[in-house]
């Protein structure tokens, strides 16, 4: 059914994930695919802009959770300067505040991790398409949502936050102090803590211990599994709280 003739042109594919086995294991399931080519793959937003660069691909299989640096930050700045790559998210959370957050970014399309071989080349080829593609279970819980008369009193709020502020709130939910959070942004403490006070504050919060509570109330209610988004430098050798 994808078969292609010798004068079409495949579509080129770069995979930006730092998972060696999954890295290799989409490579594969790319290549192997009459009508797409994996041309590159990288472990980071560096090597992601590299490839951008020098390969100039069709689409970008993009983690949504990468040890170094912002994916979200990336697929933005893509949609200004590189809108002929169009970015298909491949996260492990299956929350619908992530999905919306990478769509509004820009990207066109959120898979899971868990999803089977099948579903992932049905998203590559709908996005390369020009359609946008969700995961079932986004897509269900995209359904939900729409017949709920009311927002959850978990999420009150939560859809203010900008993308930042989000990211800082996720790692209080980990239990992750404001010096933690701070060292893996490469900003400083106080930085940190303006982000908590305009997250207490659009929360409807008064304390630091209210917006740690909350923040792990709303980890332990909507993120599965319970991992950061990013992940801390504490774990590259400081201390986790």
């Amino acid at each position: 059914m994808n078969a292609i003739t010798p004068n079409e042109k495949k579509s080129s594919v770069v995979v930006v994930e730092d998972h060696p086995i999954l890295c290799d294991g989409l490579k594969q399931l790319i290549s192997s695919q009459p009508d797409l080519a994996c041309v590159g793959a990288a472990e980071d937003i560096s090597g992601a802009k590299r490839l951008v660069g020098e390969c100039k691909p069709d689409l970008m299989i993009l983690d949504l959770r990468l040890k170094a640096g912002d994916a979200l930050d990336f697929i933005k700045t893509l949609r200004v300067d590189c809108t002929e790559v169009k970015v298909l998210v491949l996260s492990q959370y299956d929350e619908l505040t992530f999905a919306e957050r990478a769509l509004r970014a820009g990207a066109s399309g959120y898979i899971m991790k868990e999803n089977t071989t099948d579903e992932v080349l049905r998203a590559v080829r709908k996005v390369l398409a020009g359609e946008l593609y969700f995961s079932e279970r986004v897509a269900a819980a995209v359904v939900e949502r729409t017949l709920r008369e009311k927002p959850a009193p978990s999420r009150a709020g939560i859809e203010r936050l900008s993308d930042r502020e989000m990211q800082v709130f996720q790692l209080l939910g980990a239990a992750y102090s404001p010096r933690e959070i701070a060292e893996q942004f490469n900003l400083s403490r106080k930085t940190i803590e303006t982000h908590c006070e305009k997250i207490k504050h659009k929360l409807s919060l008064y304390t630091a211990a209210e917006l740690k509570r909350f923040a792990r109330q709303w980890a332990a209610e909507n993120l599965a599994p319970s991992e950061p988004w990013v992940v801390p430098s504490a774990q590259n050798g400081g201390s986790k709280r």
